[in-house]
């Protein structure tokens, strides 16, 4: 009976998907870039509870202080919140807003929470930054299920979710079977946002990580969930209910946001730029143009980490990572293992650095820069 309705829900989420690229294929060069704000919980879903204040009420605030700090330095972005109020959302609405928006980004804020009965519960702090993928150790499936049990607040949730039980880890093989085609600038992103929060916001390091959250799944454009710290610590939750705290994470969110929208907007224009230049300069130079650039062939690599500096050569890091070695982009240090003329020997190296750093991911690079 569970094969079954999982099958019948695997081709749904599959049809749903390819839906999601096509229309996103469809949007015009021209629109202005979107972002889409999505404060987690909300209304009758107070999200995780501290002793001060709650997750909604936290996230709501750090959003609209984000979305002012945009509106500011980027006032040529366009904005779009899922909710801008103490109001109830589904997943499904929200990833709906997202869509409908025809959405660049889309960043689900949230705060995290441990077990009344975990030892380390008024001790454990820290920011982490996930995006989708197949959960790589119990805490990030906790995380994942914590956060899709909103689900249950909604009548039949089982049928409007077609078959998806966010309590039963089965459900989540869908995640493992799902290439989002979004992942590497995902994980762009994300990577910008965990090094902001900790070099500009202060926030301990728990890493960007992986797990199946429903609405990331169902958002078709680059995204990301950010867990800003531990409410069940009461240092930690102070920092969130105060003023400075909250300003000091939106600022955060903020610069990973605008150099990532910086990174690919010049990105964008450039090609542009080349293209009309080539054009210009007759089909004789541009074939000519065009074999030069055949020359300089693509490598594939392994990257594992980021770093907001340089790391030393002994750094403790780096052990046990054959071939390391970085590239510069976005404020920030890649680091990578290996360089390799195929993907096919790219992913025997994949498998060796993922025992050390579970969420390392295949980039492609020419001329040290990453295409």
């Amino acid at each position: 009976m569970f094969e079954c309705r999982f099958i019948r829900a695997l081709l749904f989420f599959v049809a749903v998907a390819c839906a999601a690229v096509a229309s996103a294929a469809v949007k015009s060069d021209e629109k202005p870039f979107t972002i889409v704000l999505d404060p987690g919980h909300g209304g009758k879903d107070y999200g995780c509870v501290g002793k001060l204040t709650n997750e909604k009420t936290i996230v709501l605030d750090v959003a609209k202080r984000l979305g002012k700090i945009l509106a500011k330095e980027h006032p040529e972005i366009k904005q779009v919140y899922t909710r801008d109020s103490d109001r109830y959302l589904t997943l499904q609405q929200r990833a709906d807003v997202a869509n409908a928006a025809h959405g660049d980004l889309f960043v689900s804020i949230h705060v995290n929470s441990i077990d009344k009965r975990a030892r380390n519960r008024t001790t454990v702090k820290g920011a982490s930054v996930y995006t989708l993928g197949l959960h790589k150790s119990d805490n990030n499936l906790n995380v994942a299920m914590r956060e899709n049990a909103v689900m249950e607040l909604e009548p039949d949730y089982s049928t409007k979710y077609h078959g998806f039980d966010p309590n039963s880890s089965e459900s989540y093989i869908m995640f493992e079977l799902n290439q989002n085609s979004h992942v590497t600038n995902s994980l762009e992103l994300a990577s910008g946002m965990q090094h902001e929060l900790i070099t500009t916001a202060g926030r301990a390091d728990k890493s960007v990580r992986q797990a199946g959250f429903w609405v990331l799944w169902a958002a078709a454009m680059p995204s990301v969930l950010v867990e800003l710290d531990f409410i069940c610590n009461p240092q930690m939750e102070q920092f969130l209910n105060s003023e400075s705290g909250r300003e000091k994470c939106a600022r955060a969110l903020a610069n990973a946001i605008s150099a990532y929208y910086t990174h690919h907007r010049r990105g964008a224009a450039a090609s542009s730029q080349a293209a009309s230049v080539a054009s210009a300069a007759g089909e004789g130079q541009a074939q000519e143009s065009g074999k030069e650039a055949s020359e300089s062939k693509p490598t594939y690599h392994v990257q594992f980490m980021t770093s907001g500096t340089q790391l030393a050569a002994g750094d403790k890091r780096l052990a046990g990572v054959e071939d390391a070695a970085f590239y510069y982009e976005g404020g920030v240090y890649k680091y990578y293992s290996g360089t390799f003329p195929s993907l096919s020997k790219a992913r025997k190296r994949l498998a060796a650095v993922r025992k050390k750093y579970p969420e390392a991911f295949i980039i492609k690079l020419r001329d040290g820069k990453r295409i």
